[in-house]
């Protein structure tokens, strides 16, 4: 046997946190497209990839992911957004087809504590509309360029006049 040389050598394993753990998981209808949110509180800045998938007839199909590949099928109708604590995933063309259990994956790089995983049922008739308030928020980076730059414009208007 050998003695440790220091009692206070610390423990990598023992120093393990959680960096990122999935609080909600909510979808609705954006038009003729699904938009599942998926909301987390975030520890680290470390980045995160994600995996949306359906499990459906008892398989799990991956609908857009930086984890995995994505199925053919869904590559030309589904993109993701990410902001700021919410990963949104959006399916075009959403039809009773694609009715099935949806599951939101996030990793954090380097976070030992395995992946955090939500599902939500989705039903196309019981899906509400999404919200316009949260459209507004999603688009509120274009909302602000186009106010600050309609001094801008109004100047250039002046000066061909």
């Amino acid at each position: 046997l050998f003695p440790l040389s220091d009692p206070c050598l610390p423990l990598p394993v023992l120093q393990v946190a959680h960096c990122q753990m999935i609080k909600d998981l909510s979808a609705c209808l954006l038009g003729q497209s699904l938009r599942v949110d998926c909301r987390y509180e975030n520890k680290t800045s470390n980045p995160l990839t994600y995996e949306f998938s359906i499990t459906k007839d008892n398989r799990k199909h991956v609908i857009h992911s930086t984890i995995s590949v994505s199925e053919n099928i869904y590559r030309s109708r589904a993109n993701v957004t990410m902001h700021k604590n919410l990963v949104c995933l959006y399916l075009q063309s959403f039809t009773t087809s694609d009715e099935g259990v949806y599951m939101c994956e996030l990793k954090a790089t380097n976070d030992y504590t395995g992946n955090q995983i939500k599902n939500i049922t989705v039903i196309k008739d019981k899906l509400e509309k999404c919200a316009g308030f949260s459209l507004l928020i999603q688009n509120t980076s274009w909302l602000l360029l186009l106010l600050l730059s309609l001094p801008l414009l109004q100047a250039v208007d002046f000066v061909s006049l």
